[in-house]
């Protein structure tokens, strides 16, 4: 019988393992840089923020069946994984519309940013700049163009567009964009209406909050949001100042829904750069636009917070990138997670992802540093999911391919 040798602990190599820190003061910084995945990101956003704010990011339309779906095609994407290749060094790199962005990931433009977190555009911009990718800024911001260029001038800026009901509205903010030196225009098309979400109605979500009764509940517990708000300048959309009302009623003032695809002809006769259509989601549609010249196609669902029960963007790429992949850059959003929804997207065909929940939970999470870590997280999850296929750079991992399995 075998049996132990036993010998006197080895108390000063003991000691040398234990970690010597004291407890941090920062509790939250602490929980952001050791945070894991975007999920947990989102757990310590969800107590930072009041409900109303948490659940305008969170949620999507109607029973959110369109959000969900989108995820579970990325939960059926099976990698095609090659072994004995030379992975040693891992090129995450990629060109978009012809200039090198260090990682196939572009933030989206997200309204109201500064109603998740006081310093709102320019923070999430700053992430951008540093990480060399393309920052996209909403109609519906906080920032104006003109104040996100001054703040950040070292980012790639792309500046979304609708098309509104007053066409002198939108040539107005086309000139801020322009003037403040944004390269792209990113006009979204799957706005008709808005899309009816549950959540953002039964909160009474307004911009900016009003104070209710069960607002004092909330400021409450969460003094911190509530202290940002009311102590940093007035939180209102930089496109239009002094709207107090309902955001089914700003919808309806923004959203036209008799633009059509001639409506895109005139937007090319006022813009000289180019223009990215969002919102595609029919192989017909984007080969008609393809036929139209834009530079690029986002093959999106709004996030699941538009048409409910529509088309998979990720499920639609694949058989879009055939048809016009060679006309046409071809991004793809909505769902995107991980660094591993980021690949499934790359070898499926896209040139890009765009994120929007994602950092936005970082955001409210942590502010700058919680936008940080997002990319983090996507970054190492993609370089190790590169690696473990085989793939040494994105165009390697396209040639590899995906298939989204069908159960």
């Amino acid at each position: 019988m075998i049996k132990a040798k036993r010998r006197f602990p080895d108390f000063k190599y003991l000691f040398s393992l234990i970690e010597w820190k004291l407890p941090s003061i920062r509790r939250n910084k602490t929980k952001v840089a050791s945070a894991l995945t975007i999920a947990e990101l989102a757990k310590i956003a969800k107590k930072r923020v009041p409900k109303v704010v948490f659940d305008y990011v969170d949620g999507s339309a109607l029973d959110e069946v369109s959000y969900q779906r989108s995820r579970n095609a990325f939960n059926n994407v099976e990698f095609v994984a090659h072994t004995l290749k030379d992975v040693s060094k891992i090129d995450t790199s990629v060109e978009i519309l012809g200039k090198k962005s260090d990682l196939p990931i572009i933030f989206a433009p997200t309204g109201y940013t500064r109603l998740m977190h006081h310093l709102g555009e320019p923070v999430v911009a700053e992430v951008a700049a540093e990480n060399n990718l393309i920052y996209s800024l909403s109609t519906m911001g906080t920032t104006s163009p003109g104040e996100l260029a001054e703040q950040v001038q070292g980012v790639r800026r792309w500046f979304q567009l609708y098309v509104m009901q007053n066409r002198q509205d939108s040539l107005s903010i086309i000139s801020q964009a322009k003037d403040a030196g944004f390269e792209a225009l990113i006009l979204t098309v799957d706005t008709p209406v808005s899309g009816i979400r549950y959540r953002d109605i039964k909160n009474g979500l307004t911009i900016p909050p009003r104070i209710k009764l069960r607002t004092v509940f909330a400021i409450a517990t969460k003094p911190i949001w509530w202290f940002n708000l009311i102590t940093t300048k007035r939180l209102e959309f930089a496109a239009f100042k002094g709207w107090n009302k309902p955001m089914t009623e700003l919808a309806a003032a923004i959203f036209d829904p008799s633009t059509k695809f001639e409506d895109l002809s005139w937007l090319q006769s006022v813009w000289s750069g180019p223009i990215i259509v969002k919102g595609v989601q029919n192989l017909d549609d984007a080969k008609k636009l393809a036929g139209m010249g834009v530079a690029g196609i986002v093959l999106s669902n709004h996030g699941g917070r538009q048409l409910e029960r529509g088309p998979v963007p990720l499920e639609l790429l694949p058989e879009v990138v055939a048809a016009v992949g060679d006309k046409v850059e071809i991004y793809v959003d909505g769902a995107v997670l991980s660094g591993q929804d980021v690949y499934a997207a790359i070898t499926l065909g896209a040139k890009a992802v765009f994120i929007g929940r994602a950092y936005l939970y970082g955001l409210m999470a942590g502010g700058k540093d919680g936008v940080q870590k997002v990319i983090e997280i996507l970054e190492r999850d993609l370089i190790n999911t590169m690696a473990l296929t085989g793939a040494s750079s994105i165009a390697e991992g396209q040639k590899f391919g995906a298939r989204i399995r069908s159960n």
